[in-house]
């Protein structure tokens, strides 16, 4: 019996005494470790991150160290709302290599010509809940729209206009339809901005040609922007030599009238006093002038005889240190002597 007995001891092990116990504490300290670890979470700079209680949105937390309840009950989706993101349309490029996407860049325009458009569209997560409800692969989405959008302006643009000038322009309406469609949709995503990088023909003796003409037009713009700059230089330079030219012939009239009229006044003031004595104001007059007119001229005092000439030096007389004035020198001649 003993031998038995130890056979069954040894082919059924007894567990220690209070092993359940033991296993329940065990189990429920991993739980609350698992509880607790996914109680906190943390949040990057670039991020924001969307509280769901029971699968429900409930708030929105940003950058930092944050605490919810543990999963099940509330779990954390993070999604890059702060950061401006960049999808390709008409080609791809991985570790600097671009790859073209001929189904997406081929597209047909207004008159009926087939032209290739590649492009980037940027844009954000504006509204993390719409984003996170409303759409499904929102990237996905948003290069489908970006497909319907270029797709409707290039179809209504020539292909002339488009490949020369008409980049910008396509750019603008490309950009509102894409916003557009977002408001109507809900998306959550803001677009920011639509670039080109190439609206061309595709490659061949077309797109050769249409390069030359393309080549043409710019020289042409350059030289008008030449020519231009030419005639902004130009024209202000002779503008303002023509108002110099106004300016100085108003100061020469302005010159001359002032003139005239000191003119005017000096002979009304002599002819007033001509008027109040005419025989001396017209001698002085007839004097000043012979002085104007015969500067260096000699004076000579004869008799009207004729026969001979008495020399009366009256220059010398008139000279400064002379003892004699000219009246005591005329006094000696005093026969009706003239002037010469």
């Amino acid at each position: 019996m003993d031998v038995i007995n130890m056979q069954k001891q040894r082919g059924n092990p007894q567990l220690p005494e209070g092993w359940k116990k033991k296993l329940g504490i065990g189990i429920i300290g991993v739980v609350l470790a698992g509880a607790a670890y996914s109680s906190f979470y943390t949040v990057e700079e670039h991020e924001t991150a969307a509280i769901l209680t029971f699968g429900q949105y409930t708030t929105e937390t940003s950058a930092g160290l944050h605490f919810k309840m543990p999963y099940p009950i509330q779990q954390v989706v993070k999604v890059p709302a702060l950061q401006t993101q960049r999808i390709q349309f008409g080609y791809r490029e991985s570790n600097g290599k671009i790859t073209p996407v001929n189904e997406e860049a081929l597209m047909i325009t207004g008159d009926e010509n087939i032209i290739s458009a590649d492009a980037v569209v940027e844009w954000r997560i504006s509204n993390v809940r719409q984003y996170l409800y409303n759409i499904d692969e929102p990237e996905q989405f948003l290069r489908n729209a970006s497909s319907a959008a270029i797709r409707s302006v290039i179809g209504a643009t020539a292909l002339d206009f488009a490949i020369t000038e008409g980049k910008t322009e396509i750019q603008g309406k490309v950009k509102e339809r894409l916003i557009e469609m977002q408001e109507r949709y809900e998306t959550g995503i803001q677009v920011m901005d639509v670039k080109f990088q190439d609206i061309e023909p595709p490659e061949g003796n077309v797109q050769a040609a249409f390069k030359d003409v393309t080549n043409a037009r710019e020289e042409k713009s350059t030289k008008i922007n030449v020519a231009n700059k030419y005639e902004n230089d130009i024209l202000p330079k002779a503008r303002g030599d023509a108002q110099m030219m106004l300016e100085q012939a108003e100061g020469a009239k302005k010159s001359r009238v002032l003139n005239a009229q000191g003119d005017v006044a000096k002979f009304n003031a002599i002819y007033n006093e001509y008027a109040k004595n005419k025989g001396i104001t017209e001698k002085r007059l007839i004097l000043e002038t012979l002085e104007k007119v015969m500067p260096n001229a000699k004076i000579l005092i004869t008799d009207g005889s004729g026969e001979t000439v008495n020399y009366f030096p009256v220059n010398e007389l008139l000279r400064p240190g002379t003892g004699t004035t000219p009246a005591a020198g005329a006094g000696a001649n005093a026969q009706g002597g003239a002037a010469r």
